[in-house]
């Protein structure tokens, strides 16, 4: 028996890796969900099927799961694609929370055990303190999202001194658990708690794909803390968990990486830099720029002179549920043979992918979706550029204002283009909470209202020329 549950075990690890890779494309990232999903329930079967894991109650786990399940099924159909950033938060939150509450069951029962080795006591001290941590500042993650929290940054004098001290008590606690045993293990629980609440509030909205892929990678880590911990009573349990956990919090580290990169940040600026406070910039308030209002009739005849169309997603598209609508209205420019390109900037949106995914979603060609070092040399040839939302992502101050929180970070060359069409509900600053100088620029014209309303009008209009 015990042969056939190493076989599903080392089937899951495969299909987790299988299912990984798959995900890096979107052609095959469903399906590559469904492999890595798979191989979760044939880990969760062989654990149940575990000889040396007796005493399960197994009415107990079908009811569990079944309710999860329900849970899970509700939520994927209900929620929004807008409101998909939260939802990636609070699954962070809860697969951090979920490994906090294992190690902290092992430790509980080491208690009345016989003495715990120093590996096994590490282990269940990284993963409470990271699962913990990590749940605390996912949820924090959330209500920024949300809106429940302020997206600005909230800081005060003597922060960074506090997180230390913190960090301070949590490893002195640690190496004082062999004497105090549940007292210091209540103190790191209770601090890691609070560390994760400090170490998110005070960043910024701008920056919270960052967050997001960030506290990915650490619900990851601690799932991996918690398979060392279940090693030594559940070898291959445990080893499928520090293989699942590890693809996890390896993959969400380089995809912060790549989400500083889009930025030209250091994780540690993104981290203490708290970006999206009270900023003065040399672009102005919103009254000093020389905005120009469009019509979409005047518009749709912008449109019918152009050849090349690049499309700017951002998450004023996802707040309008706009995906559709674009892919309609590049249909159409297509049909007149227009060429229709998509623009993606990495930190588009509210989480990593987020624009990727909303167009996926219309069914818009992958090929025809361009990331920034792929479409910026192309603007200086088009016509015209749809910017659909997008703020901080197109802002020319980030190329030269050097008081600008955003100087530096890699834009989408926009204002190259011969015309810039900008759709925005209201002149509110991006997420970075600086206004876009770009609005005033002679070559770009503002069309506002929501950005489906605005899509559904402009294809009627251009049809009408037709």
């Amino acid at each position: 028996m015990s042969h056939y549950i190493q076989i599903a075990y080392l089937i899951s690890a495969i299909s987790f890796i299988y299912g990984l890779k798959m995900l890096s494309h979107p052609r095959t990232a469903r399906n590559g969900n469904i492999i890595a999903s798979i191989g979760m329930l044939i880990a969760i079967i062989a654990t149940v099927s575990n000889p040396s894991g007796g005493g399960l109650n197994y009415q107990l786990i079908l009811i569990s799961m079944a309710i999860g399940s329900i849970i899970g099924a509700f939520f994927a159909i209900r929620v929004q694609m807008t409101q998909m950033p939260q939802l990636v938060a609070i699954f962070n939150g809860f697969g951090g929370g979920a490994s906090a509450l294992v190690a902290t069951a092992e430790f509980l029962k080491s208690l009345n055990g016989t003495e715990s080795s120093i590996p096994f006591i590490v282990s269940i001290i990284l993963s409470v303190f990271i699962g913990t941590l990590t749940f605390t500042g996912s949820f924090i993650a959330f209500g920024k999202l949300q809106g429940i929290v302020t997206t600005k940054p909230v800081t005060f004098l003597g922060q960074q001194f506090l997180n230390t001290l913190l960090i301070l008590i949590i490893l002195i606690s640690a190496y004082l658990i062999p004497t105090y045993g549940i007292s210091s293990f209540y103190v790191i629980f209770g601090l890691s708690a609070l560390l994760g609440i400090l170490l998110v509030i005070p960043i910024g909205g701008a920056d919270m794909p960052v967050v997001i892929s960030l506290l990915n990678s650490y619900s990851g880590i601690a799932a991996a803390m918690t398979g060392f911990v279940l090693v030594e009573t559940n070898p291959s349990a445990g080893n499928a968990l520090i293989i699942c956990g590890s693809l996890v919090g390896a993959s969400g580290m380089i995809l912060t990486k790549i989400m500083c990169k889009g930025m030209n940040r250091s994780l540690v600026n993104v981290i203490f830099g708290a970006v999206g406070g009270e900023v003065e910039t040399s672009a102005g308030s919103s009254q000093q720029l020389n905005i120009k209002s469009y019509s979409t009739e005047e518009a749709a005849l912008i449109f019918d002179s152009a050849e090349k169309i690049i499309i700017v997603p951002g998450y004023g598209l996802a707040v309008a549920q706009a995906q559709h609508a674009v892919r309609e209205l590049a249909d159409l420019l297509e049909k007149s043979g227009k060429k229709v390109f998509y623009a993606i900037h990495p930190v588009a949106g509210r989480m990593p992918g987020h624009m990727n995914v909303l167009l996926a979603e219309a069914n818009i060609p992958y090929e025809l979706l361009k990331d920034l070092d792929q479409i910026n040399p192309e603007f200086e040839g088009c016509d015209v550029a749809l910017v659909l939302g997008a703020n901080d992502v197109v802002n020319p101050a980030a190329r030269h204002d050097t008081t600008s929180p955003i100087y530096g970070m890699p834009i989408l060359d926009v204002d190259k283009s011969r015309t810039v069409i900008i759709n925005k509900r209201t002149m509110n600053p991006g997420f970075a909470g600086v206004q876009n100088e770009l609005f005033g620029y002679d070559n770009s014209i503002m069309v506002f209202g929501d950005a489906k309303d605005m899509l559904t009008k402009l294809i009627a209009d251009i049809k009408e020329l037709d």
